[in-house]
This record gives C-alpha cells, sequence and structure tokens, in this order.
C-alpha cells in the first residue's frame, strides 16, 4: 500500500527536500504541499499522514494538528510534527493535539521514512529515546485528562499503560508481562478506547498527566 504523504513547512526548500526524500521511497507518495497550517488542514483530506511543522504563519501546526484530529472526516489521518527539539517546548501540546510523535529536523533521510511508515501503521514514535525524553522534560503543568481517566482501566490494563508509557511496544509488553503479543495488543487497544485516546501517544499524555508515571521514570 501506497502511503500518501502531505508536507507541511512555511520554507519551501524544506519541503521539496523531504519531497524528494519520500517520492525516492517505493512505498510513498507526496500529494501535497502545504506552506501554512490552515493549508494543511485543507490538503489532509487527501493523505494518510501529515509531515507538521510547528512554527508557520496563518495558523500554527499545533492548531492545525488539534483541527484535523478533530475532524471525524479525518479520523484516519496520521500527523508527523517537525521540531528543533532543543527548543521546541511546545512538543507536548503538539501530542496533546493528537500528534502521533515527532522528528527533528536534521534527522537522518532513512529515519524519516522509517518514522513516516512507523506513523503511518498506526504506532506513534515513542520509544525510550528523545520522544520520551522530551515528555519526561516538559509535561509539568497537567491538563484536564482524557475521558474516563486511568481509573476506569483494570489492574493489568494500568500495567499495560504503564509500558506504553515507557516506550515498550506490543511484544516487549508480551515479554515483560508474560503475555502472547496479541493478547497485548488487545489490551492496548481496549486501553484505547476506553480513554478515547488516538493512538499510544495519546495513552503516554494520560499516563504523565495521571501521576502513572513520573518524570525520571523512564
Amino acid at each position: 500500500m501506497t502511503i500518501r504523504v502531505l508536507l507541511a513547512d512555511d520554507q519551501t526548500l524544506v519541503r521539496e527536500a523531504f519531497a524528494m526524500l519520500v517520492e525516492s521511497a517505493p512505498d510513498m507518495a507526496v500529494v501535497g504541499q502545504a506552506a501554512t497550517g490552515r493549508q494543511a488542514v485543507e490538503l489532509a483530506r487527501g493523505a494518510d499522514l501529515v509531515v507538521m511543522d510547528i512554527r508557520m504563519p496563518d495558523l500554527d501546526g499545533i492548531e492545525a494538528t488539534r483541527l484535523i484530529a478533530a475532524d471525524e472526516d479525518l479520523a484516519g489521518v496520521r500527523v508527523l510534527v517537525l521540531t528543533t527539539y532543543d527548543t521546541d517546548e511546545n512538543i507536548v501540546d503538539a501530542l496533546r493535539a493528537g500528534a502521533s510523535g515527532f522528528l527533528v529536523k536534521d534527522t537522518r533521510p532513512a529515519e524519516l521514512l522509517d518514522a513516516i511508515r512507523t506513523v503511518a501503521a498506526g504506532e506513534s514514535l515513542l520509544s525510550p529515546g528523545p520522544t520520551a525524553r522530551l515528555i519526561e522534560r516538559f509535561l509539568r503543568s497537567p491538563s484536564p485528562p482524557a475521558a474516563g481517566g486511568p481509573e476506569c482501566l483494570s489492574e493489568r490494563e494500568r500495567e499495560v499503560l504503564t509500558l506504553v508509557a515507557r516506550g515498550l511496544n506490543n511484544t516487549e509488553i508480551a515479554q515483560a508481562l508474560g503475555l502472547s503479543p496479541l493478547t497485548a495488543k488487545t489490551h492496548v487497544s481496549r486501553i484505547m478506547g476506553k480513554l478515547a485516546a488516538r493512538d499510544r501517544a495519546q495513552l503516554v499524555i494520560v499516563a504523565y498527566e495521571s501521576g502513572m508515571v513520573t518524570p525520571g521514570s523512564i
């Protein structure tokens, strides 16, 4: 299946460079380029995934991500946010808004393509590396938790949620808890349903905001 990618960045050279890279992958195609957040929202209907810059004119990437995530007609569209990492403290706001992860602008080409594939497949960039450290660093002021909250979860589901927040994938969760990968996947899906979460990125936010996982525990 070809992954339809929309590139949203106010810098033409950045968009063109990313477009050349994406088009070089046999399983991807660039279906549009947006120079503003508002254009990104308008063009998202034809995409499977949006590579979204944060700082853009007209409408910034965070608000554009929020609008995409809130639109039922765009339920299948994933957002991968661009950040400069060291200076973008609002990346957590982007994750809260519905982004499925982030990548840095100086990422290596192969990593960008892998990130696109990962997010398009419904996963999120939440390995125990930069994303986890960034959340740990900036998630200090809580916002309202997702519908239901972790208190609606069973003891096993809370264990699974904690491991998701620490960056483990389904196979690793299964190994840690002595489950089959399918059972681990089922638990994650049920947790997402109970917490009204779009993906694993949203689960991480809930885990941190509820205090189930605290900064420094990664």
